[in-house]
């Protein structure tokens, strides 16, 4: 079940099409714009910053601006060569910068600095907002240029209409109580959720069985008997 839930979830792509933006409008219209490319972009920002929790899609984002081919996505632990600025590359993105090693620091001091004389554009991304990242006081700096976004996590209403939906669309009769438990009793980042949605309709084809509150109880407990 473990590796089920797994699978499921590496299916599915982060992009900014399946991202629920809630509360989120205004950066992800923003994201949209960036990502179309300098031409579509009315704004003159080259560096935006992202902060929430985990759950709330930063991550989400920052992949979903990666896909394209000028643009590299940066995690924490990356080594410092993989902030070195390239000419091809238009769009840089860093994630969990609370994260960043003595080293990493440097090098991210660096391309910002790179990002700005060649025009490039850099998102980023932490737990807390920039003026409070547990970094060198130069970075903290730049990590304040620009724009800075809160990524506001969907409400549990938000969260159960956005699972309705995607389960209407896949043409799934799901009884009631069954979304409330479930945002209540998993993980509760949205592409999780959405695998175990996938999950809970495999479950009911093999077992012959609606999806009902004891069918996500059963599978809960199968997807904890199976945890490494």
């Amino acid at each position: 079940m473990r590796q089920l839930l797994l699978d499921l979830i590496a299916e599915k792509p982060q992009t900014l099409a399946n991202f629920e933006a809630g509360k989120n409008a205004e950066l992800y219209q923003l994201l949209c714009r960036l990502a179309a490319g300098p031409a579509a972009s009315a704004s003159s920002e080259r560096f935006v910053y992202l902060w929430g929790r985990a759950g709330a899609g930063k991550t989400h984002l920052l992949r979903a601006l990666a896909v394209a081919p000028d643009a590299r996505y940066i995690a924490a632990a990356s080594a410092p060569d993989a902030f070195l600025y390239d000419p091809a590359c238009r769009t840089y993105l860093v994630d969990d910068c609370e994260q960043l090693s003595a080293d990493a620091q440097i090098a991210a001091f660096n391309l910002f600095n790179e990002v700005r004389e060649h025009g490039a554009l850099m998102v980023t991304g932490g737990a807390v907002p920039p003026a409070f990242l547990p970094v060198r006081d130069d970075l903290r700096t730049r990590m304040c240029w620009g724009l800075t976004y809160q990524v506001h996590e969907l409400s549990d209403e938000e969260k159960i209409a956005a699972l309705s939906l995607a389960a209407a669309a896949r043409g799934l009769t799901v009884s009631p109580g069954v979304l409330p438990y479930l945002i209540t009793h998993f993980q509760r980042d949205m592409r999780s959720l959405s695998a175990m949605l996938d999950a809970l309709d495999r479950y009911s084809l093999e077992t012959q069985r609606h999806i009902t509150l004891p069918l996500l109880r059963d599978l809960l407990q199968l997807e904890e008997e199976t945890k490494p």
